[in-house]
């Protein structure tokens, strides 16, 4: 518990400062690749996006890990900004990822669903939610998120995102 109650503080901090040290500064659009994914043709196996490999870990079409994305999602101080269900947690200062992402996708040319959530992590002001504005977000994820912690991270939104 004392683990968990450090990582928020630490979460917050490098919001902050990622947060306040960009003010100013140009920002460029950068486009985002969910890693492909490839299967054995069988007449006798189905392959979805999303796939379940133990209790409590899911896995998405970037290969991360749902279970491990949520400590992701904790340690980053995502709970603090958005609701999202699967975490426990009630922000609203960003959009509610219960149900947001998916109908942003949509609306932003019906993008597929786990890249839409990873360029709103690493690119935020790309799109913006339907009453949001730009520059609420935190822009350094994508570069202080390791790529296996975005993976995770883009998992675990999928594993609680209702469509």
């Amino acid at each position: 518990m004392l683990f968990a109650a450090l990582l928020f503080p630490i979460g917050f901090a490098g919001w902050a400062v990622g947060h306040y040290t960009s003010l100013g500064k140009s920002s460029s659009v950068r486009t985002v690749t969910v890693g492909a994914t490839s299967a054995a043709t069988s007449t006798s196996q189905a392959t979805s996006t999303a796939a379940t490999t133990s209790p409590g870990t899911t896995t998405s079409s970037g290969g991360g890990n749902a279970a491990a994305g949520k400590a992701v999602f904790d340690s980053s101080g995502c709970g603090s900004c958005h609701t999202f269900q699967p975490a426990g947690s009630s922000g609203t200062i960003g959009p509610n990822l219960d149900t947001g992402p998916a109908e942003s996708a949509k609306a932003d040319h019906n993008m597929a669903l786990p890249a839409f959530i990873k360029e709103s992590i690493t690119d935020p002001d790309a799109y913006i939610a339907k009453g949001f504005s730009k520059g609420l977000m935190p822009k350094t994820f994508g570069s202080s998120l390791s790529k296996t912690q975005l993976n995770d991270l883009v998992a675990f939104i999928l594993s609680g995102t209702k469509s």
